[in-house]
């Protein structure tokens, strides 16, 4: 355990940023709290003496090193993610520390790899991008289905939602997705990102229980398309999202979520269901649980943990699947969710 250390939290009064605060104190850090609006640090302070608060804006080099010194790893919270990851991780680099984020925008992760990927390569430090429900733990499901598979033709992502209340963070970092892709949609197919003009397919996906076959927007296009193919070959990476969710996140006047727990948490419900296909043979990685706000906190949490403990497989950019034993880091989730991998035969699951 990495427990007493300090880890920077940038953006750790937003939504996401307060479950990995309370997320990092529950397993021994110290979280330093850090974003650009100093008020807004004192006020998730105020019930925390011993707080150690830094604001810094994204755009300030000088404030973000001064929030940087004395911790060991730093977590960049704070959407929209196309302004702020930048600069972050300059600020990471230059104090030699590891970075995640939480960022489900996939043209900010695609900078990400590609802006960065030599530089942290060179500079032997690990950057981990998407580390959240998005991005990451399709991937690290992914990864875990691959098993001894060097390669597979397909993988689809199937996300089933009782609902998709968006935070005001979601909504933004929406926007400036939308405003960079103009009036494209992104898939990944053939190996490579392509953009079409078309509308997007829709079909039943059969989910297992205690879902089933639900309606689905196919090619709902989110972060694992990035974060699956960065390390395993597969030339078409698909992610679909239940109708229901996909209404309730883009209509304007869908509610934030509402706490329903004592640890904040609202009541939705996800099952994450990944297939990966091969030469006519399945594997299926299932995970449930509860609001995937709050579950990105123990994911990135995990993710520190490791890093500072010495538990990762690479350094540069790279995702949860190829920076971490993906089904021992899914076992170790095992109080936040339920995870079904495939056992020793295709199509058989283990819990």
């Amino acid at each position: 355990m990495a427990a007493g250390q300090k880890v920077a939290v940038y953006g750790a009064y937003g939504h996401t940023g307060r479950f990995v605060v309370a997320e990092l104190e529950a397993r021994g850090f110290v979280p330093v709290l850090s974003g650009r609006d100093a008020g807004k640090l004192r006020a998730l302070a105020a019930h925390r003496p011993e707080a150690d608060i830094r604001p810094a804006a994204a755009d300030d080099a000088a404030a973000l090193d001064r929030a940087l010194a004395g911790t060991a790893a730093l977590i960049n919270c704070a959407g929209p993610f196309a302004a702020t990851a930048g600069p972050v991780i300059e600020a990471a680099l230059r104090a030699g520390l590891p970075y995640l984020d939480v960022a489900a925008e996939l043209e900010a992760n695609l900078d990400t790899f590609t802006r960065y990927a030599d530089r942290a390569r060179t500079a032997g430090a690990l950057i981990v991008p998407a580390m959240a429900f998005y991005g990451g733990l399709g991937d690290l499901l992914a990864t875990a289905a691959m098993g001894d598979w060097a390669a597979a033709d397909e993988v689809d992502v199937a996300y089933a939602l009782s609902s998709w209340h968006p935070t005001a963070g979601t909504r933004a970092s929406g926007a400036v997705s939308r405003q960079r892709r103009g009036d494209a949609r992104l898939v990944f197919t053939g190996g490579r990102l392509e953009r079409r003009h078309d509308a997007q397919p829709s079909f039943t996906w059969p989910f297992p229980d205690p879902v089933g076959p639900s309606p689905v927007v196919g090619e709902f296009t989110m972060a694992d398309v990035v974060t699956v193919p960065s390390h395993l070959a597969v030339p078409e990476v698909r992610t679909h999202m239940t109708v229901t969710a996909a209404r309730h996140v883009t209509a304007p006047d869908t509610p934030a979520p509402v706490p329903a727990d004592d640890h904040g948490r609202s009541a939705q419900t996800f099952l994450v269901d990944v297939v990966v296909r091969s030469g006519g043979r399945e594997r299926r990685a299932v995970a449930r649980g509860q609001d995937i706000y709050a579950v990105t906190a123990p994911l990135v949490v995990e993710a520190v943990d490791r890093v500072l403990t010495g538990r990762t497989r690479a350094v540069g950019v790279v995702s949860a699947g190829r920076a971490f034993d993906a089904p021992d880091f899914l076992h170790a989730l095992t109080p936040h969710l339920s995870v079904e991998l495939p056992a020793a035969g295709p199509g058989r699951l283990a819990g």
